[in-house]
């Protein structure tokens, strides 16, 4: 019987100091998560070179939408927001619902989307999107991005009239259009 109670009292020490054990790798794990995320953001917000910086007007192009509508730097209208997606991103994808429902509650004219051409699996993102959002892919989309001078996907960009860069954020809620009211 004495046997009997130390093997249980030893399984029981034995699951706490698991439950001990896990609970401090959970913590840490935590940590590590905030960690590569702010590392993302930090990655993912680094301007490039051919880039335009907050304050300047991004650079000339001139492409089509899905539905055909004519889209140049001049003609995006105040407050447009152009975003960068691509079906391989992890990011975007985990953003998505986020972003449609944010674009179902704006005016379709001002929200842009521009979805990488070097994925061959864009259509089902491009049919999600193209309710909510003037929607360009496909070969359309490498002038505007190197207009923008994206290098990261998912990159959103807020802009005035005429292209003049107001803001850009590796997340919607980080632009003002984008944050809750």
């Amino acid at each position: 019987m004495a046997y009997l109670i130390a093997i249980v009292v030893l399984v029981g020490v034995l699951c706490l100091l698991d439950l001990v054990l896990t609970l401090g790798v959970v913590r840490r794990l935590k940590e590590h998560t905030k960690l590569v995320d702010a590392l993302y953001e930090i990655v993912g917000t680094m301007g490039a070179p051919a880039g335009p910086a907050v304050g300047e007007v991004v650079g000339e192009f001139d492409a089509a939408t899905v539905d055909g509508t004519r889209v140049t730097r001049d003609q995006l209208p105040d407050q447009a927001v152009v975003a960068f997606l691509s079906p391989d991103c992890r990011g975007c994808r985990e953003q998505l619902p986020a972003f449609t429902a944010w674009a179902a509650d704006q005016d379709r004219p001002r929200v842009f989307v521009v979805v990488d051409s070097q994925s061959a699996d864009t259509a089902e993102l491009v049919a999600t999107l193209a309710p909510v959002a003037q929607v360009i892919a496909g070969e359309a989309g490498e002038p505007v991005g190197k207009a923008f001078g994206v290098q990261t996907f998912p990159t959103f960009f807020q802009v005035a009239a005429g292209g003049k860069l107001l803001a850009m954020a590796p997340e919607i809620s980080r632009l003002a259009a984008g944050a809750p009211a």
